[in-house]
């Protein structure tokens, strides 16, 4: 697992609460769209980025990270494995402090990037599962 306990509490807990959700569009069939409205009801502020740059849940979206004009806390990662390691080191020139890499999404190469780079992350996993079980306790 890519992310212990303390690391996925000091995420969904202590970073911050701006999460940039990286293929978030309006499309209700894909997990991006439920997990983004988990999130904003535990009271973070989704950026929606996709290329179509859709408002989604009433935010702005923006057609990449380096186009959202204000500081992000974590960039949540739904796109897949072979992708995910350009998205974390455009999250690291974005300067946030995080990168969560989504179910089945791996690159333990751009895990080191990152963690090199100073930011905390997670992959093989879902805030939309860990925080209701953060809330609980």
């Amino acid at each position: 697992m890519y992310g212990d306990a303390a690391t996925v509490r000091k995420i969904l807990t202590g970073l911050g609460d701006t999460w940039a959700v990286v293929g978030l569009s309006n499309n209700r069939g894909r997990a991006a769209y439920g997990v983004a409205g988990v999130l904003q009801r535990f009271g973070k502020r989704i950026v929606p980025v996709h290329p179509a740059a859709e408002t989604v849940h009433g935010e702005q979206g923006y057609a990449s990270l380096a186009d959202i004009p204000f500081d992000v806390d974590v960039v949540d990662v739904f796109v897949n494995s072979r992708l995910a390691g350009h998205v974390a080191d455009e999250a690291v020139a974005v300067g946030a402090r995080a990168v969560w890499f989504q179910l089945g999404v791996v690159d333990e190469a751009a895990y080191a990037r990152a963690r090199a780079a100073g930011l905390e992350m997670v992959m093989d996993r879902c805030p939309a599962i860990e925080i209701p079980r953060l809330a609980a306790r």
